[in-house]
């Protein structure tokens, strides 16, 4: 018999964070309405780290991915664990998802599914080019240059005429490691922000809406961006619900960040299925929600 029915998994370093730090704080009281919703429900439950070395993945029935947000900067560490516990526990979402969704070439798919999302130009690993060649052949002003497989920002460039000069050793040392990717950059980000629909389910249960502090423009709030409550638009719901429609298999939660572009249409910046912060501190219904469809499932 298993010892667990639900792992919440994390990451090594917030397995048992430090409270006193706000970023902590917030992280484990937004994993504890989920465990609190999955315990009401009878499933017995803890948090452990993916790559926690003691644990024996055969004492848990499932797993679902939270705060798993070192997986980027362990790749190869990450998928060969994932492959090694799928046939014996189940995870969420499933893990042919998040293989999808690790990969921002995922974007080309929802592209050729109706899903409005910018241009975007992958350079692969290996690849000899420069920035300045694509940037001509694109017609682009401005842009932004990021990883295919990261998160929190990690090396993302916002880059124009200005300073394009001075990264083009950046991403030669960059493609010797990794593909990566260029789209428009849209100013839009800076005068209105990111909204992020959390989707469970498939219906959209709450949103906010991300802003970068002056001067940068990451929304992220470990670099000093700020989250505020959103209500969503009749036409940001159609559009978070559609892009998860989109996906090849239905997962059970997903986090979808959209801005306006250049001609005043939302268009899609990420659909997160693997670790997203779903913001439940903000409405802590959508915990529930997701317990629920977990239960469901199991």
């Amino acid at each position: 018999m298993n010892d667990y029915d639900v792992v919440i998994l994390t990451d090594m370093r917030y397995e048992a964070p430090d409270e006193s730090l706000w970023y902590n704080a917030q992280l484990l009281g937004e994993e504890r309405l989920l465990l609190s919703g999955l315990e009401a429900r009878g499933l017995r439950t803890t948090r452990v780290a993916w790559s926690n070395p003691d644990f024996d993945w055969s004492r848990t029935r499932a797993a679902v991915f939270r705060s798993t947000w070192d997986y980027f900067e362990r790749f190869p560490e990450f998928c060969a664990w994932m492959q090694r516990i799928e046939g014996g526990t189940q995870l969420f979402n499933a893990p042919s998802l998040v293989r999808w969704n690790v990969d921002k070439h995922y974007l080309l798919d929802l592209a050729e599914r109706g899903v409005n999302v910018p241009k975007t130009h992958f350079i692969e690993r290996g690849e000899t080019t420069t920035l300045r060649e694509l940037v001509a052949a694109n017609q682009w002003s401005e842009v932004i240059l990021k990883p295919a497989v990261s998160g929190a920002a990690r090396h993302t460039y916002r880059l124009n005429e200005a300073n394009i000069e001075a990264h083009e050793a950046v991403l030669c040392d960059l493609l010797r490691e990794e593909a990566m990717m260029l789209q428009p950059f849209l100013s839009s980000v800076l005068t209105q922000g990111e909204i992020s629909l959390v989707v469970i389910a498939g219906r959209c249960t709450h949103a906010v809406r991300k802003i970068a502090k002056p001067g940068d423009f990451r929304v992220q709030d470990d670099h000093g961006g700020t989250v505020q409550p959103h209500t969503p638009t009749s036409d940001e719901i159609a559009f978070a619900e559609h892009a998860v429609t989109a996906c090849s298999q239905a997962p059970l939660y997903a986090r979808v960040d959209v801005v306006r572009d250049h001609s005043g249409a939302l268009s899609l910046m990420e659909l997160e299925l693997v670790e997203p912060e779903l913001f439940f501190r903000f409405h802590p219904p959508a915990a529930d929600s997701l317990a629920a469809g977990i239960a469901k499932t199991l």
